[in-house]
């Protein structure tokens, strides 16, 4: 089956703040290279060029001059909120990459002016249930607002969205472009830190203790690595504790609070600061078990595995998104299973770019593979088992993307130069259908795509893409999805073999 993609041709429209990304004319099926051939090397060889594109593509982070003077200006001001944070807390340590490296938690620094001119933000603070204080951002639409692409006005109350970052440190301002995207279209969001990343706190404080307490020789709760609850922070717990009690969070009111368990001694939150904005009435849908209020699960990486496994046993969950990867019974054991409609955007690479012959295995621990990438690797994460249970799924895989596809961080890890918008386009599409029931699956397979994105100086410039163009060349995209008479499938939408 022949795989060759057309070529990505760019022009940037002087004067107009419009990026118009087409496609010139596709090369013939037929003239597919065969693995380790000179065309097939040569068109690897762009493909991981690529997969650095948002720091050097047309547009990304060094070719576009607004961009290092705001790293600067505000990489600075984070690392010093986040001190002084600290300081007036000195109870509750964090013990982390986002605390101690300046910048780590600024994210994409062009978003800075979104708060207050295209939505609104409020910082909270709560604990999860072991004690550990939590801290992150509840983003909504700005009074009165218009949706930024139809026009329309925003009228609430709106559909409520979980945001739970990856391991390895990530931190909540690397998912701000998501949650931006999404408050300024109608949703209220929630970004947090999990316990022992970002700003939040290392270490629990178990039977209400001011001061943290772990005991190493403890045996160890349901699912913890240690007797000392969230810690050490690289553990998939952490991860589903932070969603349920996010959740929690998210719906609190001043009338029903949010219990704060362990909290003694720290300034927190007791309810969600937007909870008028947030629709928390259970919704009879087509799409889910039972009435479920309308609320998303997002994760990213072991969040990702977190919300796979979340949204089986949360009845507060319509839908669940994640990001590299969608769980599945290999990867998150014989009890999970699929029970809400279920959205994936998985990446070619890991955390570094290898070549065609080293793509065997995951994206994640690369192993040799002579005679190329299996196309049905992705595939094969999480997407067939929603098919085999007949639930709403879909499943894309971005040209050239890696694992910190969905983390904005300055300039040194690689990304693709459009996998992001690919994947925010697509996420807002998929919410729109379970959460609000707007639009049907033709909506959700329509390649043409306008997305906006900060260039600088509070300007916000629309791009046009094409959707399949930007999808794998070596892995399956693929679709299920029920229609009012009928289920429209894919198991293979770019063609590449599966």
């Amino acid at each position: 089956m022949p795989l060759n993609r057309p070529r990505t041709l760019l022009a940037l429209m002087a004067g107009t703040g419009l990026l118009l990304v087409g496609t010139g004319p596709s090369l013939a099926r037929t003239s597919e290279p065969e693995p380790g051939s000179p065309a097939y090397v040569q068109r690897d060889t762009q493909n991981i060029a690529d997969a650095y594109g948002r720091i050097h593509g047309e547009g990304g982070q060094l070719r576009n001059p607004a961009y290092l003077p705001a790293l600067v200006a505000q990489g600075t001001a984070t690392s010093v909120a986040q001190l002084l944070t600290q300081v007036a807390e000195p109870t509750r340590p964090a013990l982390t990459a986002g605390n101690s490296v300046p910048g780590w938690d600024v994210g994409n620094p062009l978003r800075a002016s979104w708060a207050g001119t295209r939505g609104r933000a409020r910082r909270v603070a709560f604990t999860n249930q072991h004690g550990a204080l939590l801290r992150g951002t509840v983003w909504a639409p700005a009074p009165g607002a218009r949706d930024p692409y139809s026009g329309r006005r925003l009228r609430g109350p709106f559909p409520g969205v979980v945001i739970t970052p990856g391991s390895v440190q990530g931190s909540e301002g690397m998912y701000e472009w998501l949650a931006q995207d999404l408050a300024e279209r109608g949703y209220v969001v929630l970004t947090y830190d999990v316990q022992g990343q970002g700003a939040s706190e290392t270490f629990p404080h178990p039977d209400g203790q001011v001061f943290p307490f772990c005991d190493p020789t403890a045996e160890p709760l349901p699912g913890e690595m240690s007797g000392c609850p969230g810690v050490p922070f690289q553990q998939q717990a952490n991860f589903e504790v932070g969603t349920r009690d996010a959740l929690s969070f998210l719906h609190a009111t001043p009338a029903r609070p949010y219990a704060n368990p362990g909290s003694e001694g720290a300034r927190v939150d007791a309810a969600n600061p937007f909870h008028r904005l947030l629709d928390r009435s259970r919704d009879h849908s087509p799409f889910t078990p039972g009435r479920r209020q309308r609320t998303a699960i997002i994760g990213h990486s072991l969040g990702a595995a977190a919300v796979s496994r979340v949204q089986a046993v949360d009845e507060r969950v319509a839908t669940v998104v994640a990001l590299d990867k969608l769980g599945s019974p290999l990867s998150s054991g014989p009890q999970f299973r699929p029970v809400v409609p279920a959205l994936g955007i998985q990446s070619e690479y890991g955390f570094s770019v290898s070549p065609w012959f080293l793509s065997g295995g995951s994206s994640i621990s690369p192993q040799p593979s002579p005679g190329g990438p299996d196309p049905q690797r992705e595939k094969a994460t999480g997407w067939d088992a929603w098919d085999a249970a007949g639930i709403d799924s879909m499943m894309l895989v971005p040209r050239a993307s890696t694992h910190l596809e969905y983390t904005d961080i300055p300039l040194v890890l690689p990304a693709s130069r459009w996998g992001q918008a690919v994947t925010s386009v697509t996420v807002q599409r998929w919410l729109d259908r379970y959460l609000k029931h707007r639009g049907g699956p033709r909506a959700l397979l329509r390649e043409r795509m306008r997305y906006l994105e900060p260039t600088g100086g509070g300007t916000w410039s629309e791009v046009r893409l094409r959707r399949d163009p930007l999808l794998s060349s070596y892995y399956c995209s693929a679709y299920r999805l029920d229609a009012a008479r009928r289920t429209l499938r894919d198991a293979d939408l770019t063609g590449v073999g599966c």
